[in-house]
């Protein structure tokens, strides 16, 4: 067993090393070894503990720890040595096949768009086109193409019926199904956890724990926490501490210090080099343009134009979704997704076909924190590539869509089961209602203060478990009223408007004041 767990710690040491020896930050850190060498205090005898103190005492040692920390929280743990690729992309092949089915399912979809439509899916723009598009690169929002040829290439309750399908070959339950198997619209056997597995994995947010986002608190007048609480976090930004701002984050973040926090946390500096790369994403869409384009503007259009919050930023969202097309540096991400980049070649171009595209929300509420487009560019994509991947692509994580659905259905299941019995009677199963909901991340659904603080909880665990919970405790708390209803129509009116709810007080309700 030591052995085993020898070679794992061997294997995962390797492979960070690896993927941090292309970084900038490894040019960065030779860079300054090389230079302290003229410093008087870096003897030759001594020169690689002099080396290391240096490091250690110019800040530079920090910054590898907290690149060490993101590769830890964004990287699966390496798999057997003889374990093949796509078993770290899904170890489970009734997933895989899956996945598979589905992208084919949305390339088709793209492709005959293309072929009815007759434009390609992807061209360069003429020279006349390019100077346009630059010239109202900060006021796209006003441009009104004709998009009424174009028609989203899936909607959620698509991908929900997708889900509502899977099923384990391997997994058979006899000629009798059992009574709980048939009541949830999800029917794969995953591990989720229950009511005491959650209490236990997220105990910062208990009863007797101080949080933002809670107005009363019977322990601490809640100024005084929250006065504390903000001493405490610009303790935290001064260390430039990686792992202490994660921790610290499970109580919720003071709005003054969330940017810079949520940046450590993801480790994000916004380096003159980082700006340049987006200045090349940018130069890439004025030269290129991809069906992907309208698309996404028409999503924009559709979702986030019509948004009493996010309107106001619909040029940031065109600017984001439309480079976030054209990176290539997040095909890296595909080593630990299920999924499969589809892509698409310019004369020698690679672009990507996917993604970024079904779900502009993602983004507007980053438009609230971050102000200039390359810090909230890069602040999006590492969101994605950690959490917002996993809601839309089919796989056995417990983050992913999938083991989230399950999650609240199990939770409803025993917790309300008369609840849940009900509305299934009346033909409303509530993860009809839900899967919206956690597909967005409730993006667009909940008030903007509100989803930062439970995106500041998603940051803290670094897990997306905690919106099944929520969903769940909204079902909860709305009970009297969804008991009364005798349609799906009824009940998605009962839960129509979830702006005035407060996160933090239905969590703590759900996982610590219910009686289990």
């Amino acid at each position: 067993m030591m052995l085993e767990q020898d070679t794992g710690l061997s294997l995962a040491i390797a492979q960070i090393v690896q993927r941090l020896k292309g970084s900038s930050l490894h040019s960065q850190l030779e860079r300054q070894a090389r230079g302290s060498l003229h410093k008087p205090e870096i003897k030759l005898e001594s020169l690689k503990e002099d080396i290391k103190e240096f490091l250690k005492i110019s800040g530079w040692e920090k910054r590898l720890q907290n690149a060490v920390y993101s590769e830890l929280n964004v990287f699966p743990s390496p798999c057997h040595p003889a374990a093949p690729p796509e078993h770290m992309k899904e170890p489970l092949v009734y997933m895989r096949k899956a996945q598979g089915s589905w992208e084919k399912r949305i390339l088709k979809s793209l492709n005959s768009m293309c072929t009815e439509l007759s434009i390609p899916l992807a061209r360069k723009r003429p020279i006349g086109e390019q100077k346009e598009l630059l010239n109202k690169w900060n006021e796209m929002g006003t441009d009104e193409p004709d998009l009424t040829l174009f028609r989203p290439v899936y909607a959620p309750k698509d991908f929900l019926e997708v889900l509502m399908n899977l099923r384990n070959p391997n997994y058979e339950n006899g000629d009798q199904p059992s009574f709980r198997n048939h009541l949830g619209l999800i029917q794969v056997p995953l591990k989720v956890k229950d009511i005491p597995e959650l209490k236990d994995y997220f105990s910062e947010l208990g009863l007797n724990t101080g949080q933002l986002g809670i107005d009363d608190s019977t322990q601490v007048p809640p100024e005084l926490f929250e006065n504390e609480h903000v001493r405490v976090g610009q303790t935290v930004l001064t260390e430039q501490d990686s792992a202490a701002a994660q921790q610290y984050i499970r109580q919720g973040c003071p709005t003054a210090l969330r940017a810079e926090l949520w940046a450590l946390i993801l480790n994000i500096s916004n380096q003159p080099e980082d700006i340049l790369y987006y200045e090349q994403l940018k130069s890439n869409v004025i030269q290129h343009d991809l069906l992907v384009d309208s698309l996404i503007y028409k999503d924009v259009k559709l979702t986030a134009s019509n948004d009493d919050y996010y309107f106001v930023f619909e040029d940031y969202l065109y600017q984001v979704l439309l480079c976030f097309s054209r990176d290539t540096s997040v095909l890296e991400h595909f080593s630990y997704n299920s999924a499969t980049p589809p892509k698409s070649y310019i004369r020698g171009k690679l672009g990507m076909e996917e993604y970024a595209v079904f779900y502009p929300p993602n983004v507007a509420p980053l438009c609230f924190l971050y102000h200039e487009p390359s810090k909230l560019y890069q602040i999006f994509r590492e969101m994605y590539v950690r959490f917002f991947f996993r809601l839309h692509s089919i796989s056995s994580h417990p983050s992913g869509i999938v083991s989230l659905c399950l999650l609240f259905e199990t939770l409803l299941q025993t917790h309300l089961p008369q609840l849940f019995y009900h509305l299934r009677e009346i033909g409303a199963q509530p993860l009809r209602i839900s899967f919206k909901w956690m597909v967005r991340a409730f993006s667009g659904y909940l008030a903007t203060d509100q989803l930062l603080l439970l995106w500041d909880r998603i940051l803290g665990y670094n897990s997306l478990e905690i919106l099944a919970v929520l969903a769940a405790a909204v079902f909860a708390f709305r009970a009297v009223n969804l008991m009364e209803v005798t349609s799906l129509a009824a009940a998605e009116a009962v839960l129509a408007d979830l702006s005035t709810l407060k996160v933090m007080p239905l969590l703590q309700i759900f996982l610590f004041a219910t009686v289990t």
